[in-house]
């Protein structure tokens, strides 16, 4: 037994060191962690980070999706309320618009018995062109409306004649159209002359005055008015005012400049006189 503790006593006492430095050990961490799952944690523990950062960031996508969804359908719904609002805008100033026009006619009636049969029609369509000035109206045949008629606007200034007829269109030749020519009347000085519409003078929407008598005395701002000789038009229609006086080619004659009293391009009702009484 001497020589056994002799020969191996180093290493039983080393074994004896490991042994109570392992028993310290497991004494320590059975009071704190396992070390296998101490070594488990240490190893997930970066998996375990990056997993926690990808699903803040599906988590954060989606939140964004869904907060910009909502916005996307908010704002759809505020335009469609602002689209109905301007529209319910449009309609009264149009109904705004087509009051004052009916007041407007309702005057007219009463001033004018002389004009008996009315039809009110709205503009579709305008068209000015180098050639031509005219309006297309919603009123045709199946309304009683023939070539010919006369066209005026609310207050009774007068717009042009009705050159064609379909079922339900017609469409009017305006007064500075070139193809108009109508009997004209001075409302100061009575004096009898031609109304004409003239290519140079339609792209400013104005058209000319001649054939006056040589003794006219015609001043600028004078308003010339329908003569209705012949009976093809109503008479003491506004047809427009004299804006100036210019000589023709030959300089041996002087016609007159005229702005019509209607509103051409902005025309939106007229109303189309089917009929009148010719009063002497």
């Amino acid at each position: 037994m001497k020589d056994f503790l002799k020969n191996n006593g180093l290493w039983i006492l080393f074994a004896g060191a490991v042994i109570a430095v392992a028993l310290a050990l497991l004494s320590y961490f059975s009071t704190n962690t396992s070390p296998l799952v101490d070594l488990a944690n240490t190893i997930t523990s970066p998996f375990r980070a990056v997993c926690t950062s990808v699903a803040g960031w599906f988590v954060d996508k989606q939140n964004y999706y869904e907060d910009v969804t909502a916005l996307k359908e908010e704002n759809e719904a505020l335009k469609q309320q602002i689209a109905e609002m301007e529209a319910t805008v449009r309609q009264g100033e149009a109904d705004s618009q087509e009051n004052v026009f009916l007041r407007d006619l309702l005057d007219l009636r009463k001033q004018r018995r002389d004009l008996s049969d009315f039809e009110t029609a709205t503009v579709m369509e305008r068209s000015v062109t180098n050639w031509t000035s005219s309006l297309t109206l919603d009123k045709g045949s199946v309304h009683g409306v023939e070539e010919g008629d006369c066209v005026i606007d609310g207050q009774g200034n007068l717009v042009g004649r009705i050159s064609e007829v379909g079922y339900n269109w017609s469409t009017v030749l305006t007064v500075v159209d070139t193809d108009t020519s109508l009997g004209a009347r001075v409302y100061r000085t009575q004096d009898i002359g031609i109304a004409n519409g003239d290519f140079a003078l339609m792209e400013r929407g104005q058209l000319r005055l001649d054939s006056l008598p040589v003794s006219s005395q015609l001043l600028e701002g004078d308003l010339i008015v329908t003569s209705g000789l012949g009976g093809y038009l109503p008479p003491d229609l506004v047809i427009g005012s004299v804006s100036s006086l210019r000589a023709d080619d030959s300089d041996t004659a002087v016609y007159a400049v005229l702005t019509p009293a209607a509103d051409l391009g902005s025309l939106t009702e007229v109303c189309i006189i089917k009929s009148f009484e010719i009063v002497s």
